[in-house]
């Protein structure tokens, strides 16, 4: 049986396995770390272009992250020592910046999550570099389709499998293939948090959506099959086939009518090629 907890303006937060549920001190803080998010993502797009390394753009996201007044939730994270995760091409998720030149055609996804007055801004994009083709560009679309289909999905009274269902229906019309391995997750206060959201499932199952509930919602789409393996560094997961992955990631809270993005882009940039 699904538990939830109710958090107060004050309450110590750990991981119980529980799911939270907080009221508007914890809208009000969601939302200025989502902002800064969306806002430090914004701001990367004129960036992330061919001839430029990972590691700039790394960097680019630790100085915007201090002086937003936050700290990059995964500096220091199980030893991992960057500000960002930067995935290109066939990475599915966790690519670690580097001395990695972009290249004409890359799709490359950067996801940040500051760390503001104790609340977690977890969102990611991903953006095209240069002339990319036609195939890459669909799958990124279709991407962020999914994403926002599964928010849409994303109300009370429905189930997390309202929201994995409708990714997964609509990333397999284009016989795209939906990552397993990895998932949403709840966040807030913990980075990292119940529940568990799976981009893949069935209409009416699992746990009851409420007001209240925080969590992100981040397929990863790829062009082949959904199998991935994790490299020996132990962080970068890529496809098994070598196939083109995207991925896009919001941060929500269940409302008492639908959800709240914490991290829609101030600009309207949320799909980044429309930047350009």
């Amino acid at each position: 049986m699904t538990q939830y907890q109710t958090i107060v303006a004050g309450d110590p937060v750990s991981r119980t396995g529980a799911i939270k549920l907080y009221g508007p001190e914890g809208f009000e803080g969601m939302r200025r770390a989502g902002r800064l998010a969306a806002e430090i993502l914004d701001a990367l797009g004129p960036h992330i272009v061919p001839g430029a390394t990972t590691e700039e753009i790394d960097r680019i996201v630790y100085d915007m992250t201090i002086a937003g007044g936050a700290v990059p939730a995964t500096l220091g994270y199980r030893g991992y020592t960057h500000s960002c995760c930067i995935s290109v091409n066939h990475v599915v998720c966790h690519g670690i910046p580097g001395p990695k030149t972009i290249r004409d055609g890359d799709i490359v996804n950067v996801d940040v999550t500051p760390l503001l007055d104790g609340w977690h801004g977890d969102s990611n994009r991903t953006y095209l570099a240069g002339n990319v083709a036609l195939k890459a560009k669909k799958l990124v679309e279709v991407t962020y389709e999914c994403m926002m289909l599964g928010i849409e999905a994303a109300r009370p009274g429905n189930r997390l499998g309202d929201i994995g269902h409708a990714i997964q229906s609509h990333a397999e019309k284009f016989r795209y293939g939906v990552v397993r391995d990895f998932c949403g997750h709840g966040v807030g206060r913990l980075f990292h948090d119940a529940p568990e959201v799976v981009h893949v499932g069935r209409p009416g199952t699992g746990p009851e959506l409420k007001p209240g509930m925080f969590f992100t919602i981040e397929p990863m789409i790829n062009i082949g099959r959904p199998d991935v393996k994790v490299l020996d560094d132990g962080w970068t997961a890529v496809t098994r086939d070598r196939s083109l992955s995207a991925q896009f990631e919001h941060s929500i809270g269940i409302t008492e009518t639908g959800a709240e993005i914490f991290t829609k882009s101030p600009a309207g940039l949320d799909l980044p090629h429309a930047a350009s």
